[in-house]
């Protein structure tokens, strides 16, 4: 169970080696207790338990603390984050939601993640102040604005660094375009795949890649993947039309 204070910049229950709960507390006045429930309601964990847990961070702590721990001292969010989140997106597509409100709970959380980018950046431009980061959330994604606004404090905060909000769906659409390299051109099994993943630990996605293709780098190398399609095909924009 999270304090009160630590709700103020964590509304929503977070994981890994252990879960801490986001949940209405003595102190909090009658409509805060309302929004932390409706903000931690039940299809909305559904949607992020596994991102929380297994297969993700609570595996990710699993496999690299057995395999080249040293990596954990050069963490990247788009490792991270960005491997919870491709798996969000992964049981989706699988149809691991049921029901109408678990696929409205999984497509709350992916808006959520399509807004960090836009905010938490434009915060650190300086062309968004805390104030209208909150009004994003809540205008863009419904948040309860007391949620919104505990949200924006762990944004904008020390905690994390600035780009570490963005590398959510940035990293998660770095591992997508992976997939669609190894696994569904056949080079790697879906289980070879993930478990190179895990097994080479926290380094950025494009040197995963590297390692993945045998790819030779030299200390002069420099970032060219364009993970991202400018121009999907007709088969991938006619699944983006149907994703809700």
């Amino acid at each position: 169970m999270m304090t009160p204070e630590r709700q103020l910049v964590n509304p929503f229950f977070t994981g890994g080696e252990v879960i801490s709960v986001s949940y209405p507390t003595e102190s909090m006045t009658h409509s805060d207790k309302l929004q932390s429930m409706r903000g931690n309601n039940i299809p909305f964990a559904t949607a992020t338990v596994h991102h929380e847990l297994i297969p993700g961070h609570h595996l990710q702590g699993y496999m690299t603390s057995r395999y080249r721990p040293y990596r954990q001292r050069f963490g990247t969010p788009f490792w991270g984050e960005g491997w919870a989140v491709y798996w969000e997106m992964v049981l989706y597509e699988r149809g691991y939601p049921k029901t109408p409100e678990e696929r409205i709970g999984f497509l709350v959380w992916r808006a959520h993640r399509c807004a960090r980018i836009v905010f938490s950046l434009k915060f650190q431009m300086g062309q968004m102040s805390p104030a209208q980061c909150v009004d994003y959330l809540v205008e863009n994604v419904q948040f309860d604005r007391a949620n919104a606004t505990a949200e924006v404090r762990r944004s904008v905060g020390t905690a994390y660094s600035p780009l570490y909000q963005a590398g959510y769906l940035l990293g998660a659409i770095q591992f997508r375009a992976l997939r669609q390299e190894f696994v569904e051109s056949g080079k790697l099994s879906e289980r070879e795949f993930h478990d190179a993943i895990m097994k080479e630990n926290r380094i950025p996605i494009e040197l995963l890649r590297a390692v993945l293709s045998g790819a030779a780098l030299d200390r002069d190398f420099q970032s060219t993947w364009r993970f991202y399609d400018d121009h999907p095909t007709q088969a991938s924009a006619q699944e983006t039309r149907q994703l809700p």
